[in-house]
């Protein structure tokens, strides 16, 4: 018999059950003896011992629906060697769960953090295979994580809904899209929506660049402006202090503006006179069925996690290479994070249409 424990853990997304559909399926379909172990909200499941055992029956029906059968929590990484507030240590309790279950294999699906809770896992000797989830595109070591075309797809049509109405207005409007630390999304949407605009937090925007990108566009008789601005965008001045100076000047501006796009608002309208309004698609990005492409990554991650458990290869995630579904070992690959590179092909050829990056 094959034990299995799963959990989702950090923020959702929308092939999530998609993902653990593809896992259960190859199991049963190839096994005639297997169990499975959900972890209900994440790591709070394992760390806690709340799971229930789940069915093949469990499974069905859900490759077209958003969010998680089994619930997540957000456990951040850095907080996994200290003990709770009850003095529990989560990680010693962690592995009792999961040998108390007796489980050959943990699955793991979820990001960054969650990736480098797997790997510490691993280190502590559990047998862990990890399923890279994230609207954000932003792990390394995968080409392509599930959730993310879907989020392209969502802040696109929000980019396209905005397009009329900023035409029949002449406004400048400003569609603030979801990433704290990379702008892979943001970079897409803003393309595939037809923003005049982007800005990434991997290129520091100047203002005056982007102001002058505004009134280029007035000039030549277009009356709205459209600008993709990813949630953890900064300005060159920002960029250029210390860890602690940003954090500092990131917390005074908070107090006065919901995010950076409502002061970079106020700022064109004080240099250009442009009327600006700002969206924020927020967290339907991560909500809502999973596309068509989602659904056929999601399988084929799933299928193939299921083969590496049937041939007890461990220690792993199964990532995208070149269109091929391979193995990358976590200790490769945990802890690092991949970025949009100012040289990328993308948005040189993005900029060679015309579209500003605000540098």
């Amino acid at each position: 018999m094959k034990r299995i424990g799963m959990l989702t853990s950090g923020g959702d997304c929308q092939a999530l059950n998609a993902t653990m559909r593809g896992v259960v399926k190859g199991l049963f379909n190839s096994l005639s003896d297997v169990e499975i172990y959900g972890f209900e909200e994440g790591y709070k499941g394992l760390i806690y011992g709340n799971y229930r055992l789940l069915s093949a029956r469990d499974f069905s029906g859900i490759l077209t629906q958003g969010g998680t059968i089994i619930g997540s929590s957000r456990q951040p990484f850095k907080l996994m060697r200290v003990p709770d507030e009850n003095g529990l240590d989560k990680v010693e309790a962690m592995k009792q769960n999961y040998h108390k279950l007796r489980l050959d294999c943990l699955v793991i699906l979820g990001g960054n953090g969650t990736q480098k809770t797997a790997n510490l896992l691993r280190e502590e000797g559990l047998n862990v295979i990890h399923l890279p989830k994230t609207i954000d595109n932003d792990i390394y070591g995968t080409d392509l994580t599930f959730g993310y075309q879907t989020a392209i797809n969502i802040a696109t049509e929000c980019i396209d809904c905005i397009h009329t109405t900023a035409s029949s207005h002449g406004r400048c409007f400003i569609v603030e899209v979801m990433g704290h630390k990379v702008g892979w999304l943001t970079l897409n949407a803003g393309i595939a929506g037809g923003a005049d605009i982007i800005l990434l937090p991997e290129i520091p925007y100047d203002l005056d660049k982007v102001c002058e990108a505004i009134e280029k566009r007035h000039k030549s008789g277009k009356k709205f402006t459209i600008l993709a601005v990813a949630e953890g965008a900064v300005s060159k001045e920002m960029a250029a202090l210390d860890k602690k100076e940003r954090a500092k000047a990131m917390e005074k501006m908070l107090k006065r503006y919901p995010s950076i796009s409502y002061k970079l608002a106020e700022e064109i309208t004080e240099r250009t006179g442009a009327e600006v309004r700002v969206t924020v698609p927020g967290h339907t990005q991560r909500g809502g069925s999973p596309c068509a492409f989602d659904r056929v990554l999601s399988t084929r991650l799933g299928a193939y996690a299921a083969q590496c458990i049937i041939k007890e290869q461990y220690g792993i995630m199964v990532a995208v290479v070149d269109n091929q579904i391979k193995k990358v070992k976590l200790s490769e690959c945990a802890g690092k994070l991949k970025s949009v590179s100012p040289d990328d092909q993308t948005i040189m050829l993005a900029k060679s249409i015309g579209i500003s990056f605000g540098d």
